[in-house]
C-alpha cells in the first residue's frame, strides 16, 4: 500500500512539473525560431501569473465538489483532462498567426496548472499523515524536477536533433500528464471527515477567519517570511558571483544543474527520513542551522582561489541543505491548513513563503554593493537566518516534537 501512495505522489509531481516550461522558456525558444521580437518574448513572462494568483479560485474548489469521485480528486481529474486540451491547442497554434491568441493559450495552460497544483497540495494535506507527508513532498519534488527535464531539456533536444514540429512536441510532451490521471484514478481517498463550506461567503472568509484565530498567528506569518531569508538572499546571488570568481558558464551549469541538483533531490529524502524519526520541530531546528553552515561555505569559496572542486562541493551542500528543510517547512505549512479550507489557505500559506524569494531579488544586488566584497555580502546573508531561529522559539520549540 505504502509502495503505491508514494508511485501516485510521484505522478503528482511528474504532471506538475511538465506544464511550467511549456509557457516558460520552451515557448520562448519556440518563438525565438519563429522570429518574435524579443520584448514580446520577454512579456511572456507575465504567463506564470496564474501561479502566484491561485488563491483567488481556490475558494471555489473548497466550497464545490463534482459528482464523481472524492471531493479533491473529482477537481484534479478535470484539471488533468483540461491541462492536456490546453498544452495541445497552444502546441497546435502557430504563435505568427495572432500573438494574442498564443498568449491566451498559454494563459489557459497555466491556469490549468496551477489548478491542478492547488489540488494536489490539498489532496496530499488530508491523505497523508505528518510522517508521511515528508517522503509525500520529496517523491512530488523529484516527480516536478523530471517533469521539467521531459518538458525542457528532453523536448529541446528532440528538436534539435530530430527537427519535431512544435506541435508534435507539446502534444507528446502533453502525454506524459496522462501519468497524472492515472494516479488521481487510483490515488486512496482522502479525508472526508472535514465538512466542505456550505456557501461561497463562507469559502472565502472561512479560511481568513479561521487562520487568524489561531494563537500566535502573526508570529507563524513571520516565521515562513523569515526561515528561509538568509538562503534566498544568498541564492539570488549566487550565480553572477560565481562567474564573478573566475568560474565559467558551463562549469556553474554543471556543478547546479548536475551535483546540485542530484543533492537537492538526495536532501528531500534525507530530509524527510530524519524528520520522520526526531519529529518536526526538531527538524526545522537542524535543517534551519545546516542551512546557515552552507551559507558560510559561500564565503569560503568568496576567499579561495578558483577550485571547481570546491565549487561543486559548496554548491552541492547548498542544495542538499536546501533540499533537507523542503519536506520540514512544507510540512509545517500543511499542517497549518484547516481540512475544510485546506485549498485555499494551502495556496496563501505558500504563495506567502515564496514571497522574499521573489521581492529580494531586486535589493539584493543593492545591499551587495553597500557591502563591498562578495564574503562580507555571504556573512550578512548567514546572519540573516537569526530572525528564523528567534521565531522557532515561540513556533516550533525543542521541547515539543
Amino acid at each position: 500500500m505504502k509502495l503505491k501512495i508514494w508511485i501516485i505522489h510521484f505522478l503528482f509531481g511528474l504532471s506538475s512539473g511538465i506544464p511550467l516550461l511549456l509557457t516558460g522558456s520552451t515557448l520562448q525558444l519556440w518563438m525565438k525560431d519563429l522570429n518574435v521580437d524579443i520584448k514580446t518574448i520577454g512579456a511572456f513572462a507575465l504567463m506564470g501569473l496564474p501561479y502566484n494568483l491561485k488563491f483567488l479560485w481556490s475558494p471555489l474548489i473548497d466550497r464545490y465538489q463534482l459528482p464523481f469521485l472524492t471531493r479533491r480528486r473529482s477537481w484534479l481529474l478535470l484539471s488533468q483532462v483540461l491541462l492536456i486540451a490546453a498544452i495541445v491547442m497552444l502546441g497546435g497554434y502557430d504563435p505568427l498567426q495572432s500573438i494574442t491568441v498564443t498568449a491566451l493559450l498559454a494563459l489557459l495552460v497555466s491556469f490549468m496548472s496551477a489548478t491542478q497544483d492547488i489540488l494536489i497540495d490539498a489532496y496530499r494535506r488530508e491523505a497523508l499523515t505528518e510522517v508521511e507527508m515528508g517522503f509525500g513532498l520529496s517523491l512530488y519534488s523529484t516527480g516536478y524536477r523530471i517533469g521539467m527535464l521531459i518538458a525542457g531539456a528532453m523536448a529541446l533536444w528532440i528538436v534539435d536533433q530530430y527537427q519535431w514540429s512544435w506541435s508534435a512536441i507539446y502534444s507528446t510532451v502533453a502525454a506524459f500528464i496522462s501519468l497524472g490521471i492515472v494516479a488521481t484514478l487510483f490515488a486512496p481517498e482522502e479525508d472526508s471527515r472535514a465538512l466542505a463550506p456550505k456557501t461561497i461567503k463562507e469559502a472565502v472568509v472561512g479560511p481568513f477567519r479561521e487562520f487568524f484565530k489561531m494563537k500566535g498567528v502573526w508570529l507563524i506569518l513571520a516565521f515562513l517570511i523569515c526561515y528561509k531569508l538568509g538562503d534566498n538572499l544568498s541564492g539570488a546571488l549566487t550565480a553572477p558571483f560565481v562567474v564573478d570568481h573566475g568560474y565559467s558558464k558551463t562549469e556553474y551549469a554543471v556543478a547546479v544543474k548536475g551535483v546540485g541538483l542530484i543533492s537537492l533531490l538526495a536532501g528531500g529524502f534525507i530530509g524527510a527520513g530524519i524528520m520522520a524519526r526526531i519529529g518536526l520541530n526538531r527538524a526545522l531546528w537542524i535543517f534551519g542551522f545546516l542551512q546557515a553552515v552552507a551559507i558560510l561555505g559561500l564565503v569560503v569559496l568568496a576567499n579561495a582561489e578558483k577550485n571547481t572542486v570546491l565549487l561543486g562541493l559548496v554548491i552541492a551542500a547548498e542544495m542538499l541543505t536546501a533540499g533537507m528543510a523542503v519536506p520540514a517547512f512544507n510540512t509545517f505549512i500543511a499542517l497549518l491548513t484547516d481540512k475544510r479550507f485546506t485549498a485555499t489557505q494551502y495556496a496563501l500559506l505558500t504563495s506567502l513563503a515564496v514571497l522574499p524569494r521573489t521581492l529580494l531579488s531586486a535589493p539584493s544586488g543593492v545591499i551587495k554593493e553597500g557591502l563591498g566584497r562578495w564574503d562580507y555580502y555571504f556573512v550578512f546573508c548567514a546572519l540573516m537566518t537569526l530572525p528564523g531561529f528567534l521565531l522557532l522559539l515561540k513556533v516550533a520549540p525543542l521541547k515539543n516534537r
